[in-house]
């Protein structure tokens, strides 16, 4: 398995990064050991812009991904 550069800007939609943080006890599980892992790493910033805030659609449900002022982020309906 080789692991691919991190996406490099925003319009970079095409590209995906293996998520670093994987606990080894998931990698290494029976269940995941036939496939790769297909998990994408974002940057904050490349999917909230300047605004701190994005809406997701969702099964047809809008979610706001929105971060505060100690930079955490939240995810409501």
């Amino acid at each position: 398995m080789s692991i691919k550069s991190p996406v490099t800007g925003p319009t970079d939609t095409t590209s995906a990064t293996i998520a670093p943080e994987m606990p080894e006890s998931l990698a290494a599980s029976p269940r995941n050991a036939s496939r790769p892992s297909r998990t994408r790493t974002l940057d904050s910033h490349d999917l909230l812009g300047e605004q701190a805030l994005v809406l997701i659609r969702h099964l047809g449900e809008i979610y706001r991904l929105q971060t505060t002022r100690q930079g955490k982020l939240i995810l409501t309906k």
